[in-house]
This record gives C-alpha cells, sequence and structure tokens, in this order.
C-alpha cells in the first residue's frame, strides 16, 4: 500500500487496546503542558489582535478559546487555542523533527470535542495516534524540507490533527486517506516568519486545516488518496529529498509520542543549554553583571541558525536571540515567559550584557550540550559545560515539574482554586464521560 494508505488504515483500525500505557501517560503530559501554554499565552498581543480581525466573522459559540471568555465556532477554536498554545514558544517538541506536535493535534480535538461526543479514553487515545502520524510524515521529510524554509509543525502539524479527529470520529480507512491528503494540499509555514506573530499562527492553521479536513473527508469531500508520496504529493513538491519509509516503519510499535520532549524556558528549544549554563553561572560564583566583560559560548550550528538575532526589539524575536537568552539567563535567579517581554528586551542593562555575548560555532557540539565561559574585566574567568539541557531526554521534566509550569502559566487567567481543579481533571482526563469538558474548565469562570 501507499504510504498515505497505510496510515490511514493505521488511523482507522488500530486496535487501541494495544497502545502502550506509558504513551497514554505521555498524552497526558502533553495535555497539561499544552494546556498551561496555552493559558499562558491566551492574552497575549497575537490572540488580542486575531480576536479583533475574526470575531465578527465567528459562527455559533460552541467551543471555548482556552484562557478567554469568549466563545468561537469550532473551527475558530481550533485556530485561536493552536496561535496561544505556540505563542510563547513554550510547548513540545519532537527532537527528531523540530515539530511541536500538541498545539495542531489537541487544538483540533478539543474542538471536535466541543461539537461531537468524544469520551476522555478516546480523547487520549487520539492524542496518541495524531502526533505518531504528525512526526511519521515530519520524518518523511526532515531535515531538507525543514533547511528549505518549511515550518515543519506548521506542515506536518495538519496531519496530525486530521489523524486525531479523524480517530475520534471513526472515519473509514478511505475517508482517512481522504482527510490526510486534504490536509496534504493545505500544508504551509514559512520559517522566515520566526520571531513575528506569524510563527504562532502555523500551529493555528495547521490544527483548524486538520480539523477541517476530517470533516469534510467524513461528509464524502474527495482527494487524491496518495496525497503524501505521490510524485507531485506533499513529499516531493516539498521537499529535497524523501524517506517515505520512516513514515511507517514499525508503525503501531514505534510510538513517536514516547520521544517528545518539554521545554523549561519560552524560547527556542536549542537555547535551553545556554540559559543553563548562564543560570549555573550566576548561582555558583555570585556574578555581578556589570562586572562582565565578556561571554563566550561554543554552540551547536543551530544555534547561530535558528536563534542568532544579534539586536532584537521584541519579545517575540528575544525568544529567537541566543545574545538575549544568555544576558537574562546571567541577570536573573530564574528564567521565565516574562523575561520575553519587549520590556525585558529593550531593558538598558540586558542590551548592555547581550552585546558582550560572543557565539562560537562548533559541530562537536550537540543540540542540547553548550560551553560558556564568563570573563571579568578584574582578569577572573568563570566556565560552565552543560552536558544535556534540562527538558533533553537525558534530563527530562516529569509530571511534578510540567504541574509547577502549568500553575505558574495559569494564574494569570484563573484563581488558584480553578487551577487545581483543572490540574485534577487533565490528570483524569482518561476517566471523562464528555472530553469537551476540558475546554470549560480551561476558561475563566467567575468566582
Amino acid at each position: 500500500m501507499s504510504t498515505t494508505q497505510t496510515l490511514a488504515r493505521f488511523v482507522a483500525s488500530y486496535d487501541s487496546k494495544n497502545i502502550p500505557a506509558e504513551a497514554r501517560t505521555l498524552a497526558v503530559r502533553s495535555l497539561v503542558n499544552w494546556a498551561g501554554c496555552a493559558l499562558g499565552g491566551a492574552r497575549h498581543p497575537a490572540i488580542e489582535s486575531a480576536l479583533e480581525a475574526l470575531q465578527p466573522f465567528f459562527g455559533a459559540p460552541k467551543a471555548n478559546i482556552i484562557g478567554r471568555a469568549e466563545r468561537a465556532d469550532a473551527l475558530h477554536a481550533a485556530l485561536f487555542n493552536g496561535i496561544s498554545s505556540h505563542v510563547l514558544d513554550f510547548d513540545d517538541t519532537h527532537m527528531a523533527t523540530l515539530v511541536h506536535p500538541s498545539g495542531p493535534v489537541i487544538s483540533a480535538l478539543l474542538a471536535a470535542s466541543q461539537f461531537y461526543p468524544i469520551n476522555g479514553s478516546a480523547f487520549i487515545e487520539a492524542i496518541v495516534i495524531g502526533i505518531d502520524v504528525e512526526c511519521r510524515v515530519a520524518r518523511s521529510v526532515f531535515p531538507q524540507h525543514y533547511d528549505a524554509g518549511w515550518h515543519i509543525t506548521g506542515t506536518a502539524g495538519g496531519f496530525g490533527a486530521a489523524a486525531a479527529v479523524g480517530r475520534a470520529l471513526h472515519l473509514d480507512e478511505k475517508q482517512m486517506a481522504w482527510a490526510l491528503s486534504i490536509a496534504a494540499t493545505q500544508a504551509a509555514g514559512l520559517r522566515e516568519m520566526f520571531g513575528t506573530m506569524c510563527k504562532s499562527l502555523h500551529p493555528g492553521r495547521a490544527a483548524q486545516s486538520g480539523l477541517s479536513a476530517a470533516l469534510m473527508a467524513r461528509a464524502g469531500f474527495t482527494s487524491s488518496e496518495r496525497g503524501i508520496e505521490a510524485p507531485r504529493g506533499f513529499a516531493h513538491v516539498m521537499s529535497s529529498a524523501q524517506h517515505l519509509g520512516a513514515a511507517t516503519e514499525k508503525l503501531g510499535e514505534r510510538w513517536e509520542i514516547l520521544t517528545n520532549s518539554f521545554k523549561p524556558y519560552a524560547c527556542g528549544v536549542v537555547l535551553h543549554p545556554v540559559i543553563d549554563a548562564c543560570l549555573a553561572l550566576r548561582g555558583e560564583h555570585h556574578l555581578d553583571p556589570s562586572l562582565i566583560e565578556s561571554i563566550d559560548i561554543r554552540a551547536h550550528p543551530l544555534v547561530i541558525e535558528l536563534t542568532g538575532k544579534t539586536a532584537p526589539t521584541t519579545g517575540l524575536e528575544g525568544k529567537f536571540s541566543v545574545y538575549h537568552s544568555a544576558a537574562i539567563g546571567l541577570l536573573n535567579d530564574k528564567v521565565g515567559s516574562r523575561h520575553y517581554s519587549d520590556e525585558v528586551v529593550l531593558a538598558a542593562d540586558v542590551v548592555s550584557l547581550r552585546q558582550k555575548v560572543n557565539v562560537e560555532i562548533d559541530a562537536s557540539i550537540a543540540e542540547d550540550e553548550s560551553d560558556v565561559t564568563i570573563k571579568l574585566i578584574d582578569g577572573r574567568s568563570f566556565h560552565k559545560h552543560v552536558d544535556h539541557a534540562l527538558g533533553s531526554f537525558a534530563r527530562p521534566m516529569l509530571d511534578a515539574d510540567i504541574d509547577l509550569k502549568f500553575r505558574d502559566l495559569a494564574e494569570t487567567v484563573l484563581t488558584g482554586r480553578q487551577i487545581e481543579e483543572a490540574l485534577a481533571l487533565l490528570h483524569q482526563v482518561e476517566k471523562l464521560d464528555d472530553a469537551g469538558k476540558i475546554g470549560e474548565i480551561l476558561a475563566p469562570r467567575a468566582i
């Protein structure tokens, strides 16, 4: 069978009893992390601007926009929740492909669950399968697709969203092949947009297009059934090399969600080892930033390629600046999402310190590794090597870490009691008769 048909059969007919418990556990963790990120991004200017533009065109208010009182039709809710879950750049990362898996998949699935009856167990199964398809499609074109300038979360995300919704709504094999191909023809997202509001539009659109793909296929809207692998399909048109075997290898045996990782810092993942090193140097040596003469960093080549903005002027640009991230790591006892605001990026002490940062690319340094040397004006120097960043496979964030992250991000939109109620429900999601309750409990409520 073709790649598209193989994936469609898997989504439509895989026996959920064979999904390992560990994959279900990771799906719950991914849900908690996604929800925290969406709550934290709910009041971001990107959401405010998008609401101002699109709210007049909403349909019947069937679904929640996370962290807000407004409700929308399911397609717009998927869009907005996808944007808010990614706008802080704090969401999960599949390191093998650099996809941020949960934004497209869970945003689409939650919107569907507030329109169609989906129970909690089916919801978690759909997350596992949706993320699996999303990351497998990404593997089929990575890294050439990404290197060409495509934002792989936007392009592969629609496949995951379509698969998750298609699974939950019981699409048959033919309908699922159509859905994946309808997602393929909508795939989009350019890396040129990094550092702007438009980057977060990509997972939002992927959620919206994947949801619409599944719904249209369900209603009999036809498509090619080879949208991924055909000579003029997704993989050949959007990548200079194809690795189609990676999309189906050990399907139903190797689960991509088991290699999902979670961020401790609200910025590009390749910056995390640099932040770890700078925080450690500050804490171990009680450094006075005003006495620093230079900050010399050896880092993986992706650090400059992805985060080489030397003079960011907005918080969104700061998320893609190794210079800014090193500075805030040396100026603060801990680094939170607020350190990637416009105000902090433009602060005089931050600007002054980041001008002292020098970055040397070293291909022998791994993506989750960094080497930082601080030289003081009195001639002393201090060195820190980070073998593996916090949040990497070697130093993963666990449930307690994700819960704390959720609480920190949710506190601006929910009360303390509401936060704990939401966490309790999310951790017990598989017992829910109606997964749509997730959206309700993540919306602000009168005290």
